[in-house]
This record gives C-alpha cells, structure tokens and sequence, in this order.
C-alpha cells in the first residue's frame, strides 16, 4: 500500500516561496493503476518525484510499503528505489547504448551477475515486445519503441510500484493505445502497483482504477474513474471528462439545435454500464407517444465499465414530453433537458 498524508512541497525561487503540492493524501491500494490528472502547473510532476524521493516533501509523510520514503536518506533510499521503477515522457534512454545495454543498465548498477542480467534482459525484452531488436540504438527505434525500453528498464529489478510520468504524451494516438495496452498487460500479469501521471483523460479512462484531479497543487476530486466520468464536480475535472466525452463541435451544435428546432425538447441523457446497450430510445417512444430524434451520441468505455451520452429532440405534447422524460429516469437513465 503507498499512503500519502498532509504532503506538502514548497520551492523557494529568490525569496519567493512556490507550493507545488498542497496538503495532499491519498491510499493507494497493491496492485491498482492509480491515475492523477491536472493541467501543466498543477503540481503533478512534483507529487510523483515524492514517491520514489526524488524530491521530499516540506511537510507530511509519504510511505511506500513499509518503508516511509520521506524520512529515509542515503543507501537504504536507493535500496527502496530499486523497487520503485520510472518511465519518463522523453524516455531518458542512453543514446550510446543498444536496447539490450539499456534494460541491463540497471542491474549493473545494482551490481547483479552477467548471466543473470543477461537472462533477466531477455525476459524484459520479450515482455515488451521488442525481440529482435536487442542490438539496435535509440536513434533507429519508433517512439513506441523507445517508449517500451523505457518499461522494460523500469521493471529491471523487479520493482513492487511502476510511475509513469508523461509517458505517452510524445507519442501519436495509435502509440499511446498500445503502450497503454502494455501497461494494462504487465499490471495484471505481475500485479504490479502503477501510478500515471498525465494530463490526457483519454488515458485514465483506458486504463486506472480511481483518478485523483490535481488543481494549483491540491487535488479537487477523487474518485472511481466511472464516477469521475458521470458526476465530474470541480470545474477542472469538468473539461478534463470534455476531452473525452464530448466533440469540439457539440456545444456548437447545440446552439443550433436550440436555435433551429423550436418544437419539443432537447434532452441530454446518460446511460450507464448495465443499460448503455439496451434499445431504451425505441421503448420510450412507443411506450409514450413521442418522437425522438436522435441528434449526437458517443459510447465511452473505463476499467470500471461503460457509459453513453446522447443528444436527443423529444417531440410531442407537453404531457407526452414529460411522461417520457419520467420513463427514461424510472429507467435510470440520467436525464437534463437542454435549455436556451
């Protein structure tokens, strides 16, 4: 379990003091992908390099397992650090060094025999992917590739917890997936404890558990990723759900909407996991006497289960309006009427 209470980090730039992080705590449960999102400033990047004592906090203790990172200094940090992997945006790789030399670096550092690195590398290079291309340099792999020596090297020693700062926001979206699907694959096969950090809620709906939202160094919401995604509360979670379950164009859209189609309603509904798929919209038609005309929908699916939006124009009576309305929420199905 990783426990962070009270941790407060202050950086004094001349004699201007700067708090990145803000009086946060949070658990973090053995096994879980643990995401932490917020805005370039937000405090993020400072709040993870805590977790492995790269930098300590001002105030409040951060403890990894059994040991408290915080208070811990010298030879038995290191030693702590060596379960504590790291994969970066820029994926920090030796330039001079092939795929093989990289991943193996780490163990040279902790001094384990040759044979054995050499056998531990193979596995590492198999896990991620990279066969056959152990004799090749950082200059002539892909990002992605890159990106999966950087796992690679990171799971070295066997570590209990793997962060990841930024590390798919140099990569194009194809790329990402796939090293998220990684991700996912080494968390359940080694029941491996990660943490993400970034700034694209595209990746903690693909593959965290529970999502804390970072904001001038505090975090203003956490939750289960599902929960997040239905009821976002602070305004910053608000346009990070956006990102995802909304198109450029809707609010658009909806002004004209409102603008060009004056009979009935427009009508915002949300549907969760257990009836996200069932043909709702026809059974309140009939059922009630309506016309529904579908205008913009989207089908968003987290680790914790699958929700929709859609853009509806209920026509019909007043009375024929309002007792579909009061069908779709008896059918727990979330329900705002779009107003001008």
């Amino acid at each position: 379990m990783i426990t962070l209470q009270n941790v407060i980090k202050d950086y004094t730039s001349g004699k201007k003091k700067v708090r990145a992080v803000d009086d946060v705590s949070l658990t973090i449960e053995p096994g879980e992908i643990f995401g932490v999102v917020g805005y370039s400033g937000a405090g993020k990047s400072s709040l993870i390099r805590m977790f492995n004592g790269l930098e300590l906090p001002s105030e409040g203790i951060v403890k990894v397992g059994e040991r408290t990172i915080s208070q811990i200094r010298g030879r038995e940090l290191r030693k702590a650090r060596q379960k504590i992997g790291m994969i970066f945006q820029h994926f920090n790789l030796l330039w001079s060094r092939t795929v093989f030399e990289n991943i193996s670096f780490p163990l040279e550092i902790a001094g384990v025999p040759k044979e054995k690195r050499k056998e531990r590398v193979n596995e590492l290079i198999g896990l991620v992917g990279l066969s056959g291309k152990e004799d090749a340099y950082p200059s002539e792999l892909s990002g992605g590739q890159k990106q999966r020596v950087g796992i690679a090297r990171a799971l070295a020693n066997d570590p209990t917890v793997l962060l990841c700062d930024e590390a798919t926001s140099a990569l194009d979206p194809q790329t990402t997936d796939e090293v998220l699907d990684l991700l996912l694959d080494i968390n359940q096969r080694l029941n491996l404890t990660i943490i993400v950090i970034t700034h694209e809620m595209h990746v903690i709906r693909k593959i965290c558990k529970r999502v804390a939202v970072m904001e001038a160094g505090k975090v203003v919401e956490l939750g289960n990723v599902l929960e997040v995604f239905k009821h976002p509360k602070a305004q910053v979670t608000k346009r990070f759900v956006r990102q995802v379950t909304e198109s450029d164009e809707t609010e658009e859209l909806i002004h004209l909407l409102l603008k060009n189609y004056q009979d009935g309603k427009i009508v915002k509904l949300l549907f969760m996991s257990e009836n996200a798929t069932q043909p709702i919209i026809s059974q309140v038609a009939q059922k009630n006497g309506v016309l529904l005309n579908v205008l913009h929908g989207s089908l968003t699916q987290t680790q914790n289960g699958a929700y929709g939006t859609l853009y509806v124009q209920i026509q019909g009576t007043d009375q024929q309006i309002t007792d579909a309305i009061t069908h779709l929420r008896e059918l727990q199905v979330e329900t705002e009427v779009i107003e001008g």
